[in-house]
């Protein structure tokens, strides 16, 4: 791997200003109005893959977004890996709370700050940079595919059917992504586990336009109140979720499973510095580390409803809306998850009001065993680099298409992620550290090799 490394070392420069300039791409895919932007950096990153070695890459269309695929066949008979990643990115609102443009990357304080910087083109375009290492030094063990999409911030809709219309395509033996965290570069982790997700909307409406809140306040229902008061009903104080049906399918862990688990560090005053709280809270009889990774929640993404620009405007709202949305935890089906919900939803809301539910998106949860050959091999990868081997980790996030690769593709995941907590993905000001991107170059080769040898 010492060709590999000094190679690295030499293009450092060069690698970042690539980053750089896929980061200026605004490939907000929640957005209608970045659709061109959209198709811009697919084509960058396919001409990007082409440069770094691949034997052809192509901007493949589907029913939304196009999927960039690519590939390097060394030998027939060795094995293959393929890379998933994603070129799209959330939305940077609120906007006034940047202190960098968000699609002009700079770098400041050891770290690479702008959309996308982490999340996930900063560590996609780590296996292009480790890619095109490989293939320059002659060291590359295996065949490599890519699959680069561009709607995992808004579900990844189009790429379920993608994938089973490609399925010889994407024959692969493992599928590696870099979209996960770990503890921290002084602890470094491997994600074995996701969550899954529920995703629903719903709008509450009351009279059949705005009403003067002085003339109708005590004798109408207002919308906006009734929103509030079903929502805060959803969650008890306990912080368990009220949905009936809800934990029906959660497998509890045992003790020494729950001990196990919270071996891994954590320092309880540090996490609530770094986001800000005086205390942290969450269904009662679990830690932090269980709230996040094993138990299930729910959360308000968004709401809204009324009048809300400057000044007064004494109204009671027609209707009143929210988004939420649902973490999952193993056995636990998203489908049947969204169907309880919605039942539950339109039972408790009283009928001086009308409610409308709509499922958006969802995924089920993943576990990726920690006795795979793959992971293994990412375990070793890590430990090379790193100097310590990696704990395994249950993370809180979900990328609902990874458990239906396995469905779809039948070909398991190894999440071999580089992203810390303090990277502020989906918020104001993401950024990624230097050290992460360029760890994470030299660690994706040693991954290959490990893995071409199991």
């Amino acid at each position: 791997m010492e060709k590999v490394k000094v190679y690295i070392e030499e293009n450092k420069d060069r690698f970042l200003n690539e980053l750089f300039e896929v980061l200026r791409i605004p490939s907000i895919s929640a957005q209608t109005e970045h659709h061109d932007d959209m198709i811009r950096c697919a084509e960058h990153l396919a001409a990007a893959l082409v440069k770094a070695g691949a034997d052809h890459a192509e901007v493949m269309p589907t029913e939304g977004n196009p999927v960039v695929f690519a590939e390097k066949i060394v030998d027939p008979r060795a094995k293959t890996v393929l890379v998933y990643g994603h070129y799209d990115v959330m939305p940077v609102d609120p906007r006034e709370e940047w202190t960098t443009e968000p699609f002009e990357p700079v770098v400041r304080d050891g770290r690479i700050w702008g959309r996308g910087a982490d999340d996930d083109k900063g560590q996609s375009f780590m296996h292009v940079k480790a890619f095109e290492a490989m293939c320059a030094t002659g060291t590359l063990p295996c065949n490599v595919k890519f699959m680069l999409e561009g709607e995992e911030e808004i579900g990844s809709q189009s790429l379920y059917r993608f994938c089973r219309e490609n399925r010889k395509l994407l024959k692969s033996d493992v599928i590696l992504v870099s979209d996960t965290s770990m503890i921290s570069m002084e602890t470094p982790s491997i994600t074995c586990g996701l969550r899954g997700l529920t995703y629903m909307q719903v709008e509450v409406t009351g009279p059949d336009h705005d009403l003067h809140s002085g003339l109708f306040g005590g004798a109408v229902a207002n919308p906006a109140n009734v929103l509030a008061r079903l929502v805060a009903s959803l969650v008890d104080e306990q912080g368990r979720v009220t949905i009936p049906g809800f934990y029906d399918d959660v497998r509890e862990l045992s003790v020494a499973e729950r001990r196990a688990l919270n071996r891994a560090p954590f320092n309880l005053a540090a996490y609530k510095r770094s986001v800000g709280v005086g205390d942290v809270a969450g269904e009662t009889g679990y830690t932090t580390m269980e709230r996040t990774g094993i138990r299930p929640s729910l959360d308000v993404n968004g709401i809204w409803g009324g009048y809300t620009d400057e000044g007064t405007k004494t109204i009671i709202p027609a209707r009143a809306s929210a988004k939420i949305s649902m973490r999952l935890v193993p056995n636990q089906d998203f489908r049947k998850i969204a169907k309880l919900f919605e039942k539950h939803f339109r039972a408790i809301a009283p009928r001086s009001v009308k409610v409308r539910v709509e499922f958006l998106h969802g995924g089920a949860p993943y576990v990726s065993p920690t006795d795979l050959p793959a992971y293994r091999a990412a375990e070793q990868a890590v430990e090379a680099t790193f100097g310590r081997k990696p704990l395994p980790f249950y993370s809180g996030g979900s990328i609902p298409i990874v458990s239906a690769f396995e469905e779809i593709l039948g070909v398991k995941s190894i999440l071999l992620g580089f992203g810390l907590a303090q990277d502020a993905i989906h918020s104001p000001n993401e950024s990624y550290g230097l050290d992460q991107f360029f760890r994470g170059i030299e660690t994706i080769p040693c991954f290959y090799r490990y893995f071409s040898e199991m």
